[in-house]
């Protein structure tokens, strides 16, 4: 997506992925690295609330503040390490790093939880119920604005789901294989899944990884068998209904999950232009295309603005947005998003919808879709541009909440141009 950030304000994930990438752990080893960091990131306030208590009126050196979290995250959310190691080698971890003389002043912060666990973890239970915010590590903006939407017992739904691993989807690449042939392989190849089904999806098209072995040293996934996407991104190219024949864009559309879909949707025989102002991000595209055997998308730099009047039949606006409704799946997000971020987003989206709509053939299908769960950037920005444009008619539109639904949240507005 355009919103997506660049290099310089890379998401944790992408970072951490990265960093894995040239290293030389183990399968296990990397596994715990991933839950550390990805924890440790999600659970920042709570555990500074933990570090508060033992240290009041004093401020640590970032790092020395990262070692606290990291150790007390181990004590109190993970089951695998013992105790005593988490203690031990967090501590050994301070030396490593240049924090020999504070050593001891970990050691006593960690072993003081240590002596105090069971307290400790009925503190921790009562500040979820007490100040919800807190006790799920998010900011008291995002609890209150959600809260009052949806009351407290969802919104603290939510903060739960958002604290929760992402599961791991797979969707069925059909220009390659059929969900048959896939799993035969998915056995050989010692991958355990389980059958997902929506409303929205047909039969045996998407699955859940439940574990895999690294998906790159798959041959299944390799020769394009398969495209790991949450089952809530496929609703906007059903409301988009593409057919054959057609010409459609896919207006912001790296890394090419949307556009896969619709190229898989008409069997190729559509010209699809999927667009990105990155060319890293078009390489994406390209590249998701080749592994898919998607031979129908034309993956091109190119501003909406210059965008050939109707000259489309069915354009796809997956616009840039908060991500609130995947908070699950980057850790850092809740952290980084301001509320002015929501207002500014909103009227990206209102000139992206402006421009598409010029774009469009008359009597064409326009779908808005964004994955975030604020209204401002949702169903207020269609109600606007219908507004503005009489021409223009709702035909459906949809909400997916990850409390309600069990995916990544998701809206999809489907639009008809007279």
């Amino acid at each position: 997506m355009l919103g997506q950030r660049r290099p310089n304000g890379e998401f944790t994930e992408t970072l951490l992925e990265r960093a894995l990438a040239s290293g030389q752990l183990s399968p296990a080893d990397r596994g715990l690295c991933h839950e550390l960091v990805l924890g440790t990131v999600r659970w920042q306030a709570t555990l500074d609330w933990l570090i508060a208590r033992k240290t009041p009126g004093r401020t640590q050196k970032p790092a020395l503040q990262d070692l606290l979290r990291l150790g007390l995250y181990q004590i109190f959310w993970l089951d695998r390490i013992p105790d005593h190691a988490a203690v031990n080698e967090t501590v050994e971890m301070a030396k490593r790093a240049g924090f020999g003389p504070q050593a001891g002043f970990i050691n006593a912060v960690l072993r003081g939880y240590l002596r105090e666990a069971d307290e400790t973890k009925r503190l921790l239970a009562e500040l979820k119920i007490q100040q919800p915010a807190l006790g799920h590590s998010h900011p008291e903006w995002l609890y209150d604005r959600w809260k009052n939407r949806w009351g407290a017992e969802r919104a603290a739904q939510l903060l739960a789901w958002n604290n929760t691993a992402p599961k791991t989807y797979a969707r069925v690449n059909t220009l390659r294989t059929n969900a048959t042939q896939l799993i035969e392989q998915w056995r050989a190849e010692r991958v355990d899944y389980d059958f997902k089904t929506y409303d929205w999806t047909d039969e045996n098209l998407v699955f859940e990884l439940k574990s895999h072995p690294p998906l790159p040293t798959l041959q299944s996934f390799r020769q394009g068998g398969f495209y790991i996407q949450d089952p809530g991104t496929l609703l906007a190219g059903r409301a988009l209904d593409p057919q054959p024949g057609e010409a459609i864009l896919d207006l912001c559309a790296a890394p090419g999950g949307k556009s896969t879909f619709i190229a898989q949707l008409v069997r190729n025989e559509a010209r699809i232009v999927a667009c990105d102002l990155f060319e890293d991000r078009l390489k994406l595209i390209r590249a998701n295309c080749e592994r898919l055997g998607v031979s129908c998308v034309e993956a091109v730099a190119i501003s909406p603005s210059v965008i050939p009047h109707s000259s489309f039949d069915k354009i796809l606006v997956d616009a840039p947005c908060s991500n609130t409704g995947v908070m699950r799946r980057r850790a850092d997000l809740r952290w980084r998003i301001q509320p002015p971020e929501i207002e500014r987003l909103r009227a990206a989206q209102l000139a992206l919808l402006r421009q598409a709509a010029v774009a469009l053939k008359p009597g064409g299908i326009l779908v808005y879709s964004t994955c975030s769960l604020e209204p401002e950037e949702n169903a207020e920005v269609v109600k606007q541009f219908l507004a503005e444009h009489n021409g223009f008619k709702c035909e459906r539109e949809r909400e997916l909440l990850p409390f309600a639904d069990s995916v990544d949240g998701a809206f999809v507005s489907r639009l008809r141009r007279a």
